[in-house]
């Protein structure tokens, strides 16, 4: 097999997106992550689906503007799902995919059901991973918090220890390698020092946000994905995605397929051999 491309790949407004294509046969898997995360999230994932056992698949990991090695906007209020969404669809214009599978992790859940509402023919299958049309205000809260939060470790053992105190209750599963992969994805070290992998300016996108008052549900764009297999993975200790919304969402898309993380919070890994195997298994069922 071929080996990996990394490619930067022009988007609105001039900038560039950081973009990992695994090849491999059939339709593509897209990945996306995050608010504040990269496509380094989706690497055992990725490693998986492309591997023989887990279908051969072609794997296309997107890192959105102004995370990861993609270009940051000097404009943060254009950090907004619909330009994303856009921008991603720009990506696959470009790679000359016309038909997909989405792997959403939250973030990245809400550009997949916006893509499915923008351009509803490229969108083959589709996993939310950890989101639904309604956003939960005790997980967005702490999100907020995350992102005005600007101090930097020095090293990454110190980052590690800092998330491990911030997540533990919500990561019961996680061991000291899993904390050390986390810090090495949310910090990058540029010139002996570290920064944040994302921009800063992300913080923009909850400004103005009230967060006292329940934010507007969105179940059109959820009712986008009505023709497409659905995939949802529900981290058992998420304060984003709670029991509660996963079955109002069944009730709406009964042969939806569901999948629980344990001892994870918002949002699962993906990196664990029972979820990355239920994935692989839906995308065969799905044939994808």
């Amino acid at each position: 097999m071929a080996d990996l491309v990394d490619h930067r790949l022009e988007v609105a407004h001039g900038l560039k997106l950081h973009v990992r294509d695994r090849p491999g046969d059939g339709v593509p898997v897209v990945c996306l992550p995050g608010l504040a995360r990269t496509l380094e999230d989706f690497e055992a994932l990725a490693a998986h689906l492309t591997s023989p056992e887990g279908g051969s698949r072609r794997v296309l990991s997107i890192s959105s503007r102004g995370r990861g090695l993609s270009d940051r906007d000097p404009d943060p209020s254009r950090y907004q799902v619909k330009q994303e969404a856009e921008d991603a669809l720009a990506v696959l214009d470009a790679l000359g995919v016309d038909r997909a599978a989405f792997v959403g992790t939250s973030r990245g859940g809400l550009l997949t059901m916006t893509i499915a509402a923008l351009r509803p023919a490229i969108i083959g299958a589709a996993v939310l991973n950890d989101i639904g049309p309604e956003i939960e205000l005790e997980g967005l809260v702490r999100i907020q918090r995350m992102l005005t939060s600007f101090a930097l470790p020095e090293t990454f053992e110190q980052g590690a220890r800092w998330i491990r105190v911030a997540n533990a209750d919500r990561f019961t599963a996680l061991g000291p390698d899993d904390w050390m992969r986390w810090a090495r994805r949310a910090w990058r070290e540029t010139d002996g020092r570290l920064e944040p992998a994302c921009d800063p300016a992300l913080s923009e996108t909850l400004k103005g946000v009230d967060l006292t008052k329940p934010i507007p549900a969105i179940w059109p764009l959820f009712d986008a994905l009505k023709a497409v297999p659905l995939m949802i993975v529900r981290g058992e200790l998420s304060d984003l995605f709670g029991e509660a919304q996963l079955g109002r969402m069944v009730e709406r898309r009964p042969d939806a397929v569901v999948q629980r993380a344990p001892g994870q919070g918002h949002a699962p890994l993906l990196d664990d051999a029972p979820t990355m195997g239920a994935i692989a298994s839906f995308l065969d069922a799905a044939g994808r």
